[in-house]
């Protein structure tokens, strides 16, 4: 467990949704190095002086108490070291540097994941639309994302649970709390199937809440392999979400809603504005993640490949294609890599028979 003390310290000098999270994890490779090369009277340009004031004053003992916290209340602590840490949220610039969970982590890895996201004050169109997309997917064993707030991320998270599945809430409160208290019951049902509540926030934070739940939303953002956004208002969190979706290049979902509606003006606008794929049913969902519909997902990884002798770059490639064409830009976007990779990649997947070409250097998998 000290090893667990460095990625607290480190997570506490840099704060909560650090920009500089990421480089610092590319420059010096862990938290205790990072500890040892600050301590020994490096400043790195990206560390603020507020944060070495941090550095300087805070020893990773004195974080100790958090781990009697934790083994409190059954929650675990993960690091980017630790193999049940998010693999999908490992390699976001600010990435989180400590996660709290309580219920099970094996969750967090090896499934398909979709983000459901909507406006806490839902009409009941908005409610029976998330509804019947979140319920199929979740039938499927598509592990739905979502923040446990009122309105529609309980309502994505309750077809999970109806259905007897797993699904993933992220907490913009202490690991220790639940926002509304009213779904303290949906929490327990969440973490009894198998599910997991997770937060950056230790228990018995008692810190300033402000710009806690923005935070929160680049994590719901970042877990799912598409953000789905039911119904929103113009100005509202969810707007923040698909901003952050956008910056991590996963695909938006909008369910359209009527011209009369205030809240379902965030989603039509995101429909005109080119920034989202309509989002009628389910079977759009599996068509952008390149499912078939009716297909058994538990085993259905995307690193699972059936072309195992592809190079890891064009396996990275190929997993972030589905059925519809994707032009070169958006690929890099969403695999996070430089166009020089990704168009030598576009050759070894031809020849592979694992993509086929389109229009305007465009790539789709051929599946």
């Amino acid at each position: 467990m000290e090893n667990v003390l460095y990625w607290l310290w480190m997570a506490d000098v840099l704060g909560i949704a650090s920009p500089s999270a990421g480089l610092a994890l590319k420059r010096y490779g862990d938290a205790r190095s990072f500890y040892t090369q600050v301590r020994a009277g490096l400043r790195p340009d990206f560390l603020s002086r507020a944060a070495l004031t941090r550095a300087r004053r805070l020893e990773p003992g004195d974080l100790s108490e958090r781990l009697a916290d934790c083994e409190a209340i059954g929650a675990a602590i993960l690091t980017p070291e630790d193999p049940d840490y998010p693999s999908r949220l490992r390699d976001l610039p600010d990435l989180p540097l400590v996660l709290y969970v309580t219920g099970r982590t094996d969750c967090l890895n090896g499934r398909r994941y979709v983000s459901m996201v909507g406006t806490r004050r839902p009409t009941p169109y908005g409610r029976r639309a998330c509804g019947e997309i979140s319920r199929p997917l979740a039938e499927q064993g598509i592990v739905l994302i979502s923040g446990l707030a009122d309105g529609l991320d309980g309502e994505a998270h309750k077809a999970a649970v109806d259905c007897g599945m797993e699904t993933i809430a992220f907490l913009g409160t202490a690991i220790d709390k639940t926002y509304p208290a009213a779904n303290a019951p949906l929490r327990a049902d969440i973490e009894r199937l198998g599910g997991a509540v997770v937060s950056e926030y230790h228990p018995g934070f008692s810190g300033k809440m402000q710009g806690t739940f923005l935070m929160r939303n680049r994590l719901i953002a970042g877990m799912g392999e598409a953000l789905c956004v039911c119904e929103a208002s113009l100005r509202s969190g969810t707007i923040n979400t698909v901003g952050h979706a956008e910056r991590y290049g996963r695909p938006v979902m909008a369910v359209p809603g009527s011209i009369f509606s205030r809240t379902s003006e965030g989603t039509n606008a995101l429909l005109a504005d080119g920034r989202a794929h309509i989002l009628r049913n389910a079977e759009d969902v599996c068509r952008v993640l390149g499912l078939a519909p009716e297909a058994d997902l538990w085993q259905n990884d995307p690193g699972d490949s059936n072309f195992p002798d592809l190079s890891p770059i064009a396996q990275k490639v190929l997993g972030v294609l589905g059925p519809d064409p994707m032009y070169l830009e958006d690929i890099c976007r969403a695999a996070q890599l430089p166009a020089a990779q990704v168009l030598a990649a576009y050759t070894e997947l031809e020849l592979a028979g694992a993509a086929v070409p389109g229009p305007g250097r465009s790539l789709a998998a051929a599946r």
